[in-house]
């Protein structure tokens, strides 16, 4: 029986990411790595029960969770085997970004954290070329399944909109159709792939430790060509993955994709 991860656990409790979680990605590492190869029976529940220092409801969790996402078949009685056939991709290649939202909508349910009309940051103001003050809407999105939360959304829309955008209709419906109702057709999406660290708020409302990795995207949306509001999203790292997609005429023309270095020049 193959061992996983060597003799060292490699998950703790002080990592700022649920134990079952830790027990997933390791062992989806070993799928994806090929140690854990096709058709071979997995350590049994106690083994890794026993190997991780961990209970048996958190590596049933994460067994769970590798079933679902259609990495390993467990048989009753049995025990859990890594399938012959890895799951299809769900990026779905040349998804549109509305398909994206769609699919997060249908994945995920949200929880408003903030809803209100203020001053933005500077960087918000600049981008949405305004001195006045937006509408901001903060929300929380749980995986529906087992309510891990996933997405941190912070929005800065036109403060006209305060009225059509109430804590009622964002629980209703998703944001980008109460956009699209008050007229606005989006026809430019602006993305900006960064990383921080997690400060207290945000450590908090992921479920992570404070000073963890996260990734943040930022989105300049457009509307009638010029920018209509500003979406900042965080993730962790440890939950999700970033997927982009470029068809050949796009990589032939360097559409859609740039690097830009924040490196300051030594004067000479």
């Amino acid at each position: 029986m193959h061992q996983v991860g060597g003799k060292t656990a490699p998950v703790s409790a002080g990592a700022g990411v649920p134990l079952h979680r830790q027990l997933f990605l390791v062992l989806h590492d070993e799928i994806e790595r090929g140690v854990l190869a096709p058709g071979d029976a997995l350590p049994t529940e106690q083994a890794l029960c026993d190997q991780f220092g961990v209970s048996r409801i958190t590596v049933r969790r994460a067994l769970a969770d590798l079933a679902e996402q259609g990495y390993i078949q467990r048989r009753h009685g049995v025990g859990s085997f890594v399938r012959e056939e890895f799951p299809a991709d769900r990026s779905a290649p040349g998804r549109s970004y509305l398909e994206g939202l769609r699919q997060t909508q249908f994945e995920t349910e949200a929880e408003i954290i903030e809803l209100g009309v203020r001053r933005p940051p500077r960087a918000v103001a600049r981008a949405l070329q305004t001195t006045g003050e937006l509408l901001h809407v903060v929300r929380l999105r749980r995986q529906r399944r087992t309510g891990e939360p996933l997405i941190v959304s912070d929005v800065w829309l036109p403060a006209e909109l305060a009225g059509t955008l109430t804590e009622s209709a964002l629980r209703k419906a998703p944001l980008y159709e109460l956009v699209k109702r008050t007229g606005a057709v989006v026809d430019r999406v602006q993305h900006e792939i960064t990383a921080e660290i997690a400060g207290p708020r945000y450590a908090q409302l992921l479920k992570t430790a404070i000073g963890a990795a996260l990734l943040r995207i930022n989105r300049l949306i457009f509307a009638a060509g010029v920018p209509h509001h500003y979406q900042s999203v965080l993730l962790s790292p440890t939950r999700s993955r970033l997927l982009l997609t470029q068809s050949s005429d796009e990589l032939e023309a360097a559409d859609g994709l740039a690097i830009a270095h924040d490196v300051r020049r030594e004067p000479r």
